[in-house]
């Protein structure tokens, strides 16, 4: 590796441990705060009480960067500990950043200030804000990619279907085993939890398709966009109580939504997301969908307006708050592992 190169690429992002951290204390200290120390607090609640009601499937989404920031760990035990049903996500959080870490590359300290980009464009590394990835790394996870595309049937499938069998290729390629356990791919893979990625080509994952389609115009796998859609609603027609837990907005946060006004179109009966807490730094008054408040969906059908926060502030600061208090309060315990992949497989679930 170049000299240069080696010296930007040197100490690891590391992933921050809620279990390590008893954070109810603080939160609860912070209710009498005001502004979003007050918000933050009752959104941990209102998290809690998703925890506390065991028929309540809980839909995580994934905006921003927050794998490559060190949230990862943080969604693994929500995940191991039956505290989230299913997630959406933007790709580059599950393919570019959680599956690029379980093939054992890594996210690097970076800055962004006194950086020349020119030059790090010449090394071949990307930045994220303060944060480093080296770019021929990133490559070999779009090859990867395009591996998986090879092996698998020539037909569309829904990227919680291309997601699986990415977690079936750690969980059988035993030279991923030290990086896998936290890996929110493959732990999904073991858990039955469904990865939804509605724009699943906007990351690395289209570059590994690109590479694929070209290379078989006649016959290939393809994403099917509209099955995703379907296969989601169908997760709340089986499991009608819900509560969503919003990282960011965009489209994770309005694909989850939008599954209630899917079941209206259907002449189906689901009732609105009961709970709905999200954190996000974008502003509503551009009408824009990432920062529109929580009571707005209700208009629309999506959301109910009793149990709802709007938490307005950065990922990294306020999501282990809320997860990590939920974590020490020990709710979740006794939660079902729901398994929705195996029902949308089609396969007996014990009750």
């Amino acid at each position: 590796m170049n000299a240069r190169k080696q010296e930007l690429l040197q100490a690891t992002i590391q992933h921050i441990d809620m279990k390590a951290h008893n954070v109810v204390p603080m939160v609860e200290a912070m209710e009498g705060m005001a502004f979003q120390a007050r918000n933050l607090a009752r959104g941990a609640k209102i998290f809690n009480m998703m925890q506390e009601d065991k028929d309540c499937a809980v839909f995580l989404t994934l905006a921003g960067s927050l794998i490559s920031a060190g949230l990862k760990q943080v969604i693994v035990d929500l995940v191991k500990n039956n505290m989230v049903d299913a997630i959406v996500s933007t790709g580059a959080n599950i393919v570019d950043q959680d599956f690029f870490e379980a093939l054992g590359f890594k996210h690097y300290i970076g800055t962004p200030y006194g950086i020349d980009d020119q030059e790090l464009r010449e090394l071949m590394i990307d930045r994220i804000y303060d944060t480093f990835i080296d770019e021929e790394d990133l490559r070999i996870c779009d090859a990867v990619i395009g591996d998986i595309c090879n092996w698998l049937p020539r037909k569309p499938h829904s990227s919680r279907e291309f997601i699986r069998e990415m977690g079936r290729f750690l969980d059988e390629n035993e030279k991923y085993a030290p990086y896998r356990e936290d890996s929110i791919v493959w732990q999904c893979y073991k858990k039955g939890v469904p990865i939804f990625v509605p724009a699943f080509s906007d990351c690395s994952a289209g570059f590994g398709l690109v590479h694929h389609q070209w290379h078989n115009p006649e016959s290939h796998v393809s994403i099917d966009s509209a099955k995703d859609f379907l296969e989601i609603t169908k997760i709340k027609l089986h499991n009608p109580a819900s509560g969503i837990f919003m990282i960011g907005g965009g489209v994770p946060k309005n694909f989850v939504q939008d599954i209630v006004v899917a079941t209206d179109i259907l002449e189906q009966e689901a009732p609105m997301h009961a709970y709905a807490v999200q954190i996000t730094v974008a502003d509503e008054r551009d009408g824009a969908l990432s920062g529109s408040t929580l009571k707005e969906a209700c208009s629309w059908g999506k959301v109910d307006t009793v149990y709802e926060q709007m938490v307005w502030a950065e990922a990294t600061l306020a999501m282990p708050l809320i997860a990590g208090y939920a974590y020490h309060k020990g709710s979740y315990a006794n939660r079902p592992e729901r398994r929705f992949n195996d029902v949308l497989d089609g396969v007996t679930v014990a009750a």
